[in-house]
């Protein structure tokens, strides 16, 4: 879209937790210096993968870079972000239904 070289990146220290247990299986990604993520940005986090096995939560420190999105790729995000999340919703009507 925009050249990669008007972009602005900055470094982030964060942690990463990983959970794999029966009540969550979730990863996050808290940043240590309170920086925030706007639409569009992309974050890239350094590092080996974190693999957590059943039961576990695991949360290791890592460095992340910060990729800001231009004015108008937030735009862009903002105005196609609700078309695109429709895509991960799946209906499903179905005549076997009984009340």
């Amino acid at each position: 879209m925009v050249l990669s070289i008007f972009k602005r990146r900055e470094q982030a220290p964060c942690t990463v937790e990983v959970s794999h247990t029966f009540e969550s299986l979730h990863a996050h990604v808290r940043f240590n210096n309170g920086a925030v993520i706007y639409p569009g940005d992309e974050v890239l986090v350094h590092g080996e993968p974190v693999l957590a096995a059943y039961g576990e939560v695991i949360a290791v420190d890592r460095l992340a870079t910060i990729t800001r999105a231009t004015w108008l790729e937030r735009v862009w995000t903002r105005l196609t972000g609700d078309l695109e999340f429709m895509e991960l919703c799946e209906f499903s009507f179905s005549e076997e239904a009984r009340l």
